[in-house]
C-alpha cells in the first residue's frame, strides 16, 4: 500500500550550536531591555523589543545565520527570488511570562532562535491549520506512538541554539516560563522580495 501525505507543513529545525555567539547575544538584549521599555504584542508578562533588531550592528551574525537557513528553505521549496528580512526582535520571559497563540501577517516565513533556554521555560506550540480536521477527533491506541500527522497540536522544547522557522501563517504559542530563570528568545519574519518590490 503506498502513502502520500498531502498537504504538509513544513517545518524546520536546526541546532546552531555557538555558545560564543548566544553569550554575545544574552548580554546584549539584556543590555537593551534595561534602556528599552519595549511594546506589547503576544507577550504576557514578558519583554518584547522593538521590531528593528536586524538593522542592529551587533546582531549581524545572528541575522546572516538566518538568512542563510531561509536560502536552503528557499532552494528547498522551490522558491523563487530571494528572502527579505522584514522584522526581528527579542523576547525575554520572565517566570510566567508566555506568548498568547498568533499568527505572522504580511509575512511568508517565521521563526525563533533560542538564546537561553533553562528547563521547563516555555514550549513552542504548533497548531494544525486545518480546522476541518476537528470534525472528528477519532479514539485512538493507547500507549502507541503515533505517527506526526495525526496530532493536531504539537510542541517543540526551547534548546539554546535552536532554529525553528515555520509558515508565518501557523497558528503558534509558548507556555508559561515555570522555570525560576527568564528564557531569552528572538523572532523574525521573512518575506519574498518579490512582494516588497
Amino acid at each position: 500500500m503506498n502513502l502520500d501525505l498531502l498537504f504538509a507543513t513544513p517545518v524546520y529545525v536546526v541546532d546552531i550550536g555557538n555558545e560564543k555567539l548566544n553569550e554575545h547575544l544574552e548580554k546584549n538584549v539584556i543590555r537593551w531591555s534595561e534602556k528599552d521599555k519595549g511594546i506589547t504584542k503576544t507577550n504576557s508578562k514578558g519583554w518584547h523589543s522593538p521590531t528593528d533588531m536586524h538593522q542592529k550592528e551587533e546582531y549581524k551574525e545572528l541575522v546572516n545565520i538566518l538568512f542563510q537557513a531561509q536560502l536552503n528553505i528557499y532552494n528547498s521549496e522551490g522558491l523563487d527570488s530571494e528572502p527579505f528580512l522584514g522584522n526581528m526582535w527579542a523576547n525575554i520571559n520572565p517566570p510566567g511570562g508566555a506568548n498568547k497563540p498568533h499568527i505572522h501577517p504580511n509575512s511568508l516565513w517565521s521563526g525563533v532562535y533560542y538564546i537561553k533556554a533553562p528547563e521547563k521555560c516555555g514550549n513552542l506550540f504548533l497548531e494544525d491549520p486545518k480546522s476541518v480536521s476537528l470534525m472528528v477527533m477519532p479514539r485512538r491506541k493507547q500507549n502507541v506512538q503515533l505517527p506526526l500527522h495525526t496530532h493536531r497540536i504539537l510542541n517543540y522544547k526551547p534548546l539554546a541554539g535552536r532554529l525553528i522557522m515555520f509558515p508565518s501563517w501557523l497558528n503558534h504559542w509558548v507556555d508559561p516560563n515555570e522555570s525560576n530563570d527568564i528564557r531569552i528568545s528572538v523572532s523574525f519574519n521573512f518575506l519574498q522580495k518579490s512582494f516588497v518590490n
